[in-house]
């Protein structure tokens, strides 16, 4: 049995899966180990550096402990030169990988470290921790590309030879990159605001500095709202950090008008009550109150206290709002308001609109309407006709204009105008019906 179980030791597949199956084991064991008791000893002292440095060695070693398995179980198969160079350049490839991260992530929490301990004179401080951490990463990720083509035995001397040529085509290709990685060094090293700062762009904008990285800076606002603005932009603007100097309080200006006729004693004393017991404002520096100039519509002061924070501004404005205006209307003070009256001494001659003449349809209906009232005058005259001419048959007296009283004089007068009974015998008769076509 135990000379079978020897034999089978001599097989090279199976020496190749069971030192992969004990790799496996270890790299297994020693993460327990790192995890309970590593961590437990890291978690007594009083920085975290060591518990990040604990958790972040925990993934490289476990898989650097498989990968070395499984380079070994190769080995021990003894592949063609082929094979055995490409697994080999891949493993290398994988293990830089995985500590490319790690050591990312320790060198970032150092620096950390640093910088929260930093003295007025160190060289890591929180200004330049994004300009080391940047720095850092940009020498580990060139260093682990260099030893990678070193892992496929790729000869650099033909990239070194050719990166004139690559590092223009570059330049034009991404040129926006190029302006907006440089100016993020600029903003580093000049360090017009740091992580933290609440800062002001000339559009209005304000917000806290969450992150300043290659490309850009990220800011977010009292919104909630996260907004990332490229190097380049914030290096040509004008920029308004709120949080500099050497403390983080901030004084705030909140114009009041009072109407004129006003006490200004009284005035200056209601004003300077209003900020007081207010959240998020000093006690030290006192509130002010300076009586500004005469406006246009009434006397013009201006209450200045300090805040705490400059990203509490407007909820600080509103409350001193609130309390001005009450405290005003307590004590009888006007709030004038803007207020014009207009006289009009005289309005100008206007010269007569010429007539406009009217549509076409208007000028249809005008002479359709006239052909109308000339055909009723028509159908009465012949109305009236034939009535004389029935009562004449009938042997009626036929009523003559102008008979009667004078009618000598009336006859004489009207002896040469035809009657109508005349002008109706006279008229050509009318064909009633269809007309002919």
């Amino acid at each position: 049995m135990f000379d079978m179980f020897s034999d089978l030791l001599e097989v090279p597949w199976v020496q190749a899966l069971l030192t992969l199956v004990l790799s496996i084991v270890g790299a297994y064991l020693l993460r327990r180990l790192i995890v309970r008791v590593l961590a437990k000893l890291a978690g007594r002292t009083a920085t975290n550096l060591d518990d990040i440095v604990v958790a972040a060695l925990e993934r490289p070693i476990f898989y650097s402990i498989i990968l070395g398995g499984i380079a070994y179980s190769l080995d021990l198969l003894d592949p063609s030169p082929r094979i055995d160079r490409i697994s080999s350049a891949s493993l290398q490839t994988l293990a830089i990988i995985v500590w490319t991260g790690a050591i990312i992530r320790i060198g970032t929490a150092v620096l950390q470290t640093m910088s929260y301990h930093a003295k007025p004179n160190s060289v890591v401080q929180a200004r330049t921790l994004p300009f080391f951490v940047i720095l850092t990463k940009l020498i580990v990720v060139g260093t682990s590309i260099y030893m990678g083509m070193l892992a496929w035995k790729t000869d650099i001397t033909a990239w070194l030879a050719s990166a004139g040529i690559v590092g223009i085509a570059v330049g034009f290709a991404a040129k926006d990159s190029l302006a907006n990685f440089f100016a993020g060094i600029f903003i580093i090293a000049d360090a017009p605001y740091k992580l933290g700062d609440f800062i002001q762009f000339d559009d209005g904008l304000r917000g806290r500095v969450t992150h300043i990285g290659i490309r850009s800076t990220r800011i977010l606002t009292r919104d909630d709202i996260e907004i990332n603005i490229p190097n380049s932009i914030i290096g040509n603007a004008k920029i308004v950090n709120e949080t500099g100097g050497p403390y983080a309080k901030e004084r705030v200006a909140i114009p009041v008008s009072v109407a004129y006729g006003s006490d200004v004693d009284q005035v200056r004393e209601v004003l300077l009550t209003t900020p007081l017991g207010i959240t998020y404002v000093c006690e030290h520096p006192e509130p002010i109150v300076f009586f500004q100039n005469f406006g246009a519509s009434g006397l013009e002061f201006e209450v200045l206290c300090w805040i705490e924070d400059p990203a509490y501004q407007e909820n600080v404005i509103s409350d001193v709002n609130f309390r001005i205006y009450k405290a005003l209307a307590r004590a009888g003070i006007e709030i004038p308001y803007s207020k014009h009256d207009v006289y009009i001494k005289s309005f100008p001659e206007l010269e007569p609109l010429a007539p406009v003449p009217p549509p076409s349809w208007v000028e249809r209906l005008r002479a359709r309407s006239e052909e109308l009232e000339a055909a009723e005058e028509a159908t009465t005259e012949e109305t009236s006709a034939g009535e004389e001419v029935a009562a004449l048959v009938a042997g009626a007296p036929v009523k003559v204009e102008g008979a009667g009283a004078g009618a000598g004089a009336g006859a004489g007068d009207d002896a040469g105008k035809p009657s109508p009974l005349s002008n109706f015998f006279r008229r050509p008769l009318r064909r009633r019906g269809p007309k002919p076509t």
